[in-house]
Order: structure tokens, then sequence, then C-alpha cells
């Protein structure tokens, strides 16, 4: 008899990074899946729709009769060898469908068959895992300290974050900077894949007594920031970071433009350049109502002026009036109204350094 292992032990496997093979349907792994997961299917989209059509209709031993028409001869073998690609590749690995059911199950057997390889598989599959990284979400963050660290935008807050180990990089976690100028050049992840990533995040930092988070709204993005986040960070201790007026542009031009510019490069050599210029044009025009009419056209007309001058001499003078007039008439108003409700819970104020100084209490 086949002994086909089962392993429970979650917070092993996220705190270990453990290679996980997810052999759900592509749609699902779309919807959101774990650090480390790649997805080699059993089943496709449209046998998955079939099969779950049958079951309905004709109940399991019908639907498990189906999947095995569906999924045979050179189709089978193409998927398994995959899999044992995987395996090979990552032999510390293990295995998870949707519930740790048939899918699942059937997939180390078929391993197990052309491979002799008994590959254990995740006990509750995605559900229990889900379940899990949520559940740690609320019992790490209930149970630590948050430090906030605020500031004006484009004071370097990120910088500060990265370098301490303790710190909870929500942004990056987006993959967004939370502002309308925040998109990167690739997407935004799901909500859950945020979410997961984020909890195996805290996971992974369970030992630290304090947090360090950046301060942020309802969202980043099209990202929600879940519920226990939120709350433990309207109720903590915050740090401003101050910066002058003059590193706060260098900053900015440094993130928005010289970084961003390389990335559409990157992305696209040969249009690099117009989606650069789109991402400008498209971030300027979100915020065209705030702005008022006369202030977009204002500066509308200054960033062509400085995208035209970038593309033609490669000199960036231009976009520096122009960041100037965003953070001081625009961002700089906001984050005011801001802070002033939360003017009871700043425990400290101080530019990079002094600031860096203080957290150093806070590392463990």
């Amino acid at each position: 008899m086949i002994d086909l292992q089962e392993i429970d032990n979650f917070s092993e496997i996220f705190k270990s990074n453990t290679p996980l093979l997810d052999v759900r349907a592509p749609i699902e792994f779309s919807e959101g899946s774990f650090p480390y997961a790649h997805n080699y299917p059993i089943m496709s989209d449209i046998e998955r729709h079939q099969i779950g059509i049958c079951y309905k209709a004709n109940g399991q031993d019908s639907a498990i009769k189906l999947g095995h028409e569906l999924v045979h001869g050179k189709i089978k073998q193409e998927r398994v060898e995959k899999w044992i690609q995987f395996v090979k590749k990552y032999p510390k690995g293990a295995l998870f469908c949707f519930r740790g059911g048939l899918r699942s199950q059937i997939s180390q057997e078929w391993i197990f068959e052309h491979s002799g390889v008994s590959y254990p598989r995740v006990k509750g599959g995605y559900k229990a895992l889900r379940s899990f990284l949520l559940a740690e979400m609320h019992r790490i963050v209930s149970n630590k300290n948050f430090l906030v660290i605020g500031g004006q935008t484009g004071c370097g807050k990120t910088i500060l974050l990265n370098r301490f180990n303790n710190s909870i990089d929500l942004e990056g976690f987006a993959n967004h900077r939370g502002s309308a100028f925040g998109n990167n050049v690739t997407p935004q992840p799901k909500q859950i894949d945020f979410e997961n990533h984020l909890s195996v995040d805290l996971i992974k930092k369970v030992s630290y007594n304090h947090l360090l988070i950046e301060d942020e709204g309802n969202n980043i993005g099209t990202i929600f920031i879940p519920e226990a986040i939120k709350h433990k960070s309207r109720e903590s201790k915050i740090v401003i970071l101050r910066a002058l007026l003059e590193d706060r542009i260098n900053i900015s031009l440094q993130s928005y433009v010289i970084d961003m510019y390389e990335k559409f490069n990157i992305q696209d050599i040969e249009n690099g350049f117009e989606n650069f210029s789109n991402y400008w044009l498209n971030s300027l025009y979100k915020i065209q109502k705030r702005l008022g009419g006369l202030r977009y056209k204002s500066l509308l007309n200054q960033l062509n002026i400085a995208l035209k001058n970038h593309k033609k001499n490669h000199n960036l003078n231009d976009y520096l009036p122009l960041i100037e007039s965003l953070l001081v008439d625009y961002y700089d108003p906001m984050y005011n109204y801001q802070i002033s409700s939360k003017k009871q819970r700043i425990v400290f104020e101080g530019n990079s350094q002094e600031v860096t100084e203080f957290l150093q209490e806070f590392k463990s």
C-alpha cells in the first residue's frame, strides 16, 4: 500500500519557504495562491468545469470516471512529467489542491507510480493554508507592538524602513507606492495574494517585539489594508521622519522619474519612453479635479516640457519645478490635514539619521 504522506505543520511550511506544487486549475491559481507556489494543474479550466457539471448531475463516482477519461494518455503523461520535474528540482516541497482531497491524492499516486517518490500533500489543501494565514495575521498583529513611520511625501519613509529587519513593507507587497503616482510597471497583485504574502512575512517576524510599518490610508492603490493592520496602526505610536524640501524633491525624482523610466525601458525598450510618458500623464490626470483646472493646466504644461527635454536632451531638470509644486501645493496640505488628528500619538520627530538612531531601541 502506498504511503501518501500528509503534512500539517503550516508555520514551518511558510517559515522555510517550502516550494509548493499547486495542482488546482489555472483559474483557481490566478485568484490567489502562496509565496513559492507553482501551478502545474491536474485539470485545465475547461476540464474542471466539465467535471463540476458531472459531479452536480451524477455524483462523485461519475465525476471521477469522467476525470480519468479527460486526463489520460499523452495529456496525463505531459502533466505527470511536469510534476516529476518539479519533484526533482524541489525534493523537500509539497503539493496541494483546494481542500487536500481527490485532486492532490491522485496527483500523489501518479507521481509515485511514475517516479517511486512519495511526495507529501498539504492536509486540508489551499483552504486550510489560507485559513491558517488569516488567523495568524490576526493573532500576531494583536500581540505585537507597532511603530508607525509617518512623514511628508518624498521624505524617504520606505528607504528608512528597508534598513530594519523588523519592518513590514505594505507598499512592497501591494506593488504600489500609495499615491496617485504610485503605480508600478507591473500590475498590483490580487487582494488574496497580498494578504497571503503579508501574513507569511508576519510569521517570519513573529520573534520581534516591535514591528515598524508605514503610515497608510485605507488602501494602497487597489489593495485594501486588512482590518487587523488598520486597527493596530490607528492605535499605535507614530514616529515622524522629516526631510528638507530639496531632499524630498531629489528622492521623488529618483523614485518617480529615474527609477520608473529605467523600469519601463527594461520592460519594453522599444516603447519605454512612451509608456513612461503615459504613466506620468495618466497619474497627473487622476488628480485633475483636486488640482483645479488652472493648476492642472499649468502642471500639465510643465510636464510636457519636462518630457520633451528628457527625450530630446536626456535632461531631467524640468521635472524639478513640477515635483516641487506637486509636493508643496498638493501633497503637503493633505498630509498636514491628516497628521493634525494624530498629533497626540507622535512620540518622536527627526531627520533620517535621528529617526534611525531612535528606532535602534526597537530592533528586537
